[in-house]
């Protein structure tokens, strides 16, 4: 594993551990924001393609998007996740599988995602965000990049912001969302920036061995 990509697994872990710890403040912040950033620029690093550079911004913003939930609240923070995914998607739906094969669990994350987010939540702006965060999973399962890293990651993102909304429902005062929300997603990008930088890098040495 390239020492980028580990770091940035190695910032993400030791984040959750410090969270629990040390009280709040700056660090913390700079802390959580590098995990996904470290992604980012990894992924633009790795394998210089289009669908890397796009990704690399996806996860820029997602890494902005952990820094403005701490310091400016979930709406703010969320707006930026909401661009994550809405470029996600834009980045899956261009680069969808020749097959279209997984079509109908698709349609099931499409669906399913927000309308479990508003059942769990009670928030109208919570299906708005689910529609996007819906969107994104959806279009992972059916993109060219591997389901086994990318479609599992983006399983795994939803699953982190469905247990956030449970955490204003039936899991309020639940410890069950403090401990697993944040490595969830922090596996779920490492996945999904795994997956496309394999995928990429062995496109480029096609290309390369027919030259």
């Amino acid at each position: 594993m390239p020492a980028l990509f580990l770091t940035a697994l190695a910032a993400g872990a030791s984040f959750w551990a410090a969270s629990h710890i040390l009280p709040a403040g700056p660090l913390l912040v700079e802390w959580k924001g590098s995990a996904v950033a470290l992604l980012a620029v990894w992924v633009a690093r790795a394998a210089h393609t289009r669908a890397a550079r796009w990704l690399a911004v996806v996860l820029g913003f997602a890494a902005l998007g952990d820094v403005l939930l701490e310091t400016s609240g979930m709406t703010i923070g969320g707006a930026a996740f909401l661009v994550a995914h809405l470029l996600a998607t834009g980045l899956y739906w261009t680069n969808l599988r020749a097959d279209r094969a997984g079509t109908g669990l698709a349609i099931v994350l499409l669906l399913g995602i927000p309308c479990a987010g508003y059942a769990l939540s009670g928030q109208s702006g919570v299906l708005v965000y689910g529609l996007a965060l819906g969107g994104m999973a959806a279009t992972a399962w059916i993109s060219r990049f591997p389901r086994g890293w990318v479609g599992a990651g983006a399983m795994l993102f939803a699953a982190s912001d469905l247990l956030i909304f449970a955490r204003l429902g039936p899991l309020a005062g639940s410890i069950v969302p403090t401990l697993l929300v944040w490595p969830l997603y922090v596996a779920a990008q490492a996945m999904i920036a795994y997956g496309v930088v394999r995928t990429e890098r062995a496109r480029n040495e096609g290309v390369h061995d027919r030259l």
